[in-house]
């Protein structure tokens, strides 16, 4: 027999900490895990403190420096990774089902992020093992290398709405490059993080190189990226808090990656295939119920086809279910957290308030079934300037902005017009007007004909508030190691310099 929810829920992770390779209640403030689909409380647990995140470091720092971990070679490190991938992949369903209960996502996206991190587990795995140092151009008598050592031990502060994923794109090349990492999940999601734990402990990780500290931002998260044993910090997250964490991280001299928030740019030029782009416009900015960094939030329409595509946008909108994560028919599912829900409904009034038109959602949808969770219908509005609020702040929310253009100046003067650079859908059958304007918009990935693909071999980050540095890729492992250069010389010779040496022949 299936199980059901109550099922899953009795077998999510107990609540206590991994903390250096041991499981044990934290000493910190109270994190209450809920389903946002009827506010019913998955697990109660202590999160982490200021001692026990210094205790994890500790353990870290010295689990890192044991040469029986920083001595290893790749392709010995490399086995570790493919062991959790395995366990990722062993246990997709469980992983599944508890994300679902911690973040409200459906099942079928949970399902695909689970599969997702096992590949990026044993995709790193395989760039330990294939990763060569350099042999730079000789341009004297010394041999000349470049080589990379891993920087010791590395925080990783993830978000609550793709905990898994976010998780392993972080700690997958960490842990491939050598190092020891520290995992700060989101406190409003951090049972999936714990089972990631599980799983890589049952991998046979060395103690001490891994742990999970939830825990408030403000005294965890400072605490890893103030603390001088923490070598980098990695986060994902809002804007307003990178900013922040950045200032700290540049008094301490620690490299920082940032991937923050966004307010994409879609593009559909008259000559789209329209079917094609109301799909992707709506997977863009609906899926995931809109709590995506990068949602195409607003939507930029050739007028020459705005009513049409609107018109049919909207009625295949209304179309979309709303309804419970593990419902399999469900496409937009509950948000997070009964504060997001409210945040999400701000954004649409001040909107309503600054002169937008209503086209479809707007509220929470009525009904038995969405009164205990926290549920908003899929909303389009009309009708705003590009400099309106809801063009300019991220909602994280599925509420859509429509906006139309005449020609390509105007739409790449007025999607390069925010303060965000992340991503841009184009929609046209003009693959040079697609190769053209994609490269003339500000953002760190661009989609023609589809939209939300991604794929761990390919970089992923944004410019200006969206962040600095980029994840994934193959150079996403060199971004947690050290460069370091050796010259070898070969001639044999004292340096002419010092002229002739007394007693030398």
């Amino acid at each position: 027999m299936d199980k059901t929810a109550k099922d899953w829920a009795a077998e999510l992770p107990d609540g206590q900490l991994f903390l250096g390779g041991e499981w044990r209640q934290g000493t910190g403030a109270e994190i209450v895990s809920t389903f946002p689909a009827d506010g019913s409380v998955n697990r109660v647990l202590s999160g982490a403190s200021t001692s026990d995140g210094n205790e994890a470091i500790d353990r870290a720092k010295r689990a890192q420096a044991d040469p029986s971990w920083r001595a290893l070679r790749p392709h010995e490190r490399a086995r570790y990774l493919y062991r959790i991938a395995d366990g990722l992949e062993r246990n997709a369903a469980r992983v599944s089902h508890i994300q679902s209960l911690d973040t409200g996502k459906t099942l079928a996206e949970t399902q695909a992020l689970a599969l997702s991190a096992a590949g990026t587990f044993r995709y790193f795995g395989a760039v330990a093992e294939t990763m060569d140092d350099d042999l730079t151009a000789q341009r004297g008598t010394a041999l000349t290398l470049s080589v990379f050592d891993p920087l010791g031990v590395v925080a990783a502060i993830t978000p609550w709405n793709s905990p898994i994923a976010s998780d392993a794109q972080k700690v997958a090349p960490a842990l491939a490059a050598g190092n020891a990492v520290i995992l700060k999940p989101a406190s409003w999601a951090p049972l999936t993080a714990l089972e990631l734990a599980r799983i890589i402990d049952d991998a046979g990780l060395p103690k001490g190189l891994f742990s999970v500290l939830p825990g408030s931002g403000s005294q965890i998260g400072n605490l890893l990226v103030e603390h001088p044993d923490i070598a980098k910090v990695s986060f994902t997250g809002g804007t307003q808090t990178g900013r922040a964490l950045a200032h700290k991280a540049a008094e301490k001299l620690m490299p920082i990656s940032l991937e923050l928030g966004g307010k994409s740019p879609t593009i559909v030029f008259a000559d789209a295939d329209m079917n094609q782009a109301i799909a992707g416009v709506m997977f863009g900015i609906f899926s995931s119920s809109g709590q995506s960094c990068i949602a195409g939030s607003r939507l930029f329409v050739q007028r020459a086809v705005y009513d049409e595509f609107v018109a049919r946008l909207v009625a295949a909108t209304k179309a979309l279910r709303v309804g419970h994560p593990f419902d399999c028919a469900t496409q937009v599912a509950p948000l997070i957290h009964p504060d997001h829900q409210s945040e999400v409904a701000g954004h649409v009034n001040r909107a309503l308030e600054d002169g937008a038109t209503l086209l479809c959602g707007g509220k929470p949808p009525m009904g038995d079934s969405f009164a205990k969770g926290n549920y908003f219908e899929p909303t389009i509005l009309a009708d705003l300037p590009n400099t309106a609020r809801l063009c300019r702040d991220e909602v994280f929310g599925p509420v859509l902005a429509v906006l139309p253009f005449d020609d390509e100046a105007d739409v790449i003067a007025a999607a390069n017009d925010n303060d965000y650079g992340l991503a841009c859908g184009i929609w046209t059958r003009d693959f040079t007007r697609a190769w053209r304007v994609g490269r003339a918009i500000r953002a760190g990935t661009v989609w023609h004909n589809t939209y939300k693909q991604f794929s761990i071999s390919t970089p992923f980050g944004g410019d200006g508030d969206s962040g600095i540095g980029r994840e994934k890729g193959r150079q996403g492992l060199r971004a947690y190691m050290r460069q370091k250069s050796i010259y070898t010389d070969l001639s044999g010779a004292p340096h002419p310099w010092a002229g002739p040496i007394p007693g030398s022949t």
